[in-house]
């Protein structure tokens, strides 16, 4: 799986917007950004209908990351989701496939829909989000072959999943994936990092993602609807970060000392 891609949380939600979202989203695949989140959820179905204008037509398409709602998650419910979404998206496959959060179906069920799906080349893997460590647990026990990722709310101020999710996903070797890794922008104002960032040579945005992308098994999806927020966070991956300044973060911003409830935007 790619360490970096675009998210698309809160596209979609205004027409007003569609033009510069898509043009962010054709500008980031562009310049070479491999991987696109999106989810049902987002723009109630538009955000995928952005995606698939944005991937439409391109020689070599980038890692699709979708997720179906909570409620559509039975057995059949699932399927059908995941059958709009191809045809909102215009393709014949989404990479990975995420139940967004758990809610009142059987996990076994949305697991058994999963499979089916996967089976049919419908998708190419499966897995959670906004998972803790006991949902994990449960998840891993119902599926062994539940490998493909959990999607959580992870950055340099919200690193509660470090006291014990991660540690878990890490042993069954199944990848974090970050979302709001600015922690929706409120990181950036943080006189530490931008002293910090100063020091690495870098933006405050490019030094907390090439933080986030440094934790083992730890990918992130930055969403932005510009091209210049786009093209800053895309340098995150120049960004050396050294123990000096690693551990600088760590001071400013210091990791768990105890368990912590998930956290969810």
């Amino acid at each position: 799986m790619p360490v970096l891609g675009l998210g698309t949380w809160r596209m979609g939600e205004s027409g007003r917007r569609r033009g510069d979202e898509l043009d962010a989203l054709k500008y980031g695949l562009d310049i070479g950004y491999p991987m696109i989140d999106t989810a049902e959820m987002y723009g109630e179905g538009v955000a995928e209908e952005i995606v698939g204008e944005a991937i439409k037509g391109r020689a070599k398409r980038p890692h699709i990351v979708s997720k179906v709602y909570p409620h559509n998650a039975t057995r059949a419910g699932t399927v059908a989701a995941c059958e709009r979404s191809l045809k909102r998206l215009g393709i014949e496959r989404i990479d990975l496939y995420l139940l967004h959060w758990r809610g009142g179906a059987r996990l076994q069920e949305t697991f058994e829909a999963f499979h089916r799906l996967r089976e049919q080349g419908k998708i190419g893997d499966f897995g959670v989000s906004n998972f803790d460590r006991g949902d994990m647990e449960e998840a891993a026990h119902l599926d062994k072959g539940l490998t493909g990722s959990n999607q959580v709310l992870y950055c340099l101020s919200r690193r509660g999943p470090e006291f014990d999710l991660l540690p878990l996903m890490r042993k069954k070797s199944i990848p974090l994936m970050a979302y709001s890794p600015l922690d929706q922008g409120r990181l950036l104002t943080k006189p530490a990092l931008k002293k910090l960032a100063g020091d690495a040579g870098c933006t405050p945005a490019q030094l907390a993602l090439a933080w986030v992308m440094a934790q083992p098994g730890v990918v992130t999806i930055p969403k932005s609807s510009t091209r210049e927020r786009v093209q800053e966070n895309f340098g995150a991956l120049d960004v050396k970060l050294t123990p000096e300044i690693a551990a600088e973060l760590d001071r400013a911003f210091p990791p768990p000392k105890g368990k912590q409830s998930l956290e969810m935007l």
